[in-house]
């Protein structure tokens, strides 16, 4: 799938107009009822959700991978992030199969100097990343119960959002290799990412080879994947130590499990670094 940059519209208000927002870990994000049912009446260029919703499958390879779910491992991620007091300040951020965008948020919330999104789908980028993006920097310090994880859903308020932020995010639809292409040959500066952030992105083993090249390519010689995913994933054959062994074999990073979450379905958090680093 071609990779393609999503600029940030100038009408910030344009972008939020039709949405409903609800907030989870202190964190805005839009109603993806309210989003599927305005795809559904034909602002989906894509047609994921009415293949989504015909198909009954959160995951149709190779058309929709699942960017429209907020999925429990992005929750572990964050908790993590925080509970480790992992540091973003002047950091590089690559929020990679972001969906919802909420890890690289949280980066941005940490002062990140740069975050940058990726999703395979064009729509998820469009009608969910950006919108939750620029929720959170709309609401910055204007929540009204901050302790209160799920209050009701509520109309955005209106843009007054502090434009030096989201000078710092940029936004990419397209498959792993291609996004890294873009990005690598692209004539704005780039630098390498200090930190990756990715979650629930290896349930399918077909997809190991592109994504341990994309985090080859893109993370600095320094820096640090944090992922987050289940130990197995029934009916499609992925999962943790299966991606350990797949990495170990290609002998590039060196991979940690950093925290088990044994609650429900048994989750990790992976963290990865390349040998060569300090």
């Amino acid at each position: 799938k071609a990779a393609k940059e999503h600029d940030i519209p100038e009408d910030l208000n344009k972008l939020l107009e039709d949405k409903v927002l609800e907030t989870v870990s202190d964190l805005s994000y839009v109603k993806v009822s309210v989003v599927e049912m305005t795809c559904l009446n034909g602002a989906d260029e894509e047609g994921i959700v009415s293949k989504s919703v015909s198909s009954h499958s959160d995951l149709i390879p190779g058309i929709y991978e699942g960017g429209l779910k907020i999925w429990e491992c992005t929750f572990d991620l964050m908790d993590y992030l925080s509970d480790a007091e992992i540091q973003f300040v002047d950091k590089t951020v690559l929020d990679l199969g972001c969906g919802a965008g909420l890890l690289g948020i949280v980066a941005l919330r940490g002062k990140a100097e740069k975050v940058h999104f990726q999703d395979y789908n064009s729509t998820v980028i469009d009608k969910i990343t950006l919108p939750n993006t620029v929720a959170n920097c709309v609401n910055e310090g204007h929540g009204d119960d901050r302790k209160n994880s799920k209050p009701p859903s509520k109309r955005p308020k209106v843009a007054e959002c502090l434009p030096d932020v989201l000078t710092k995010c940029r936004f990419f639809s397209g498959e792993w290799s291609a996004v890294t292409q873009l990005l690598l040959s692209s004539n704005k500066s780039f630098s390498k990412y200090d930190v990756i952030l990715t979650s629930e992105t290896i349930y399918n083993p077909n997809y190991y080879n592109a994504l341990h090249d994309t985090l080859a390519q893109l993370l600095d010689t320094n820096g640090r994947v944090y992922l987050a995913s289940k130990v197995h994933y029934f009916g499609v054959g992925g999962g943790i130590h299966l991606f350990e062994k797949f990495v170990e074999e290609r002998n590039v990073f060196r991979t940690s499990i950093v925290k088990t979450i044994d609650k429900g379905l048994q989750r990790c958090i992976l963290e990865m670094a390349f040998k060569s680093s300090s």
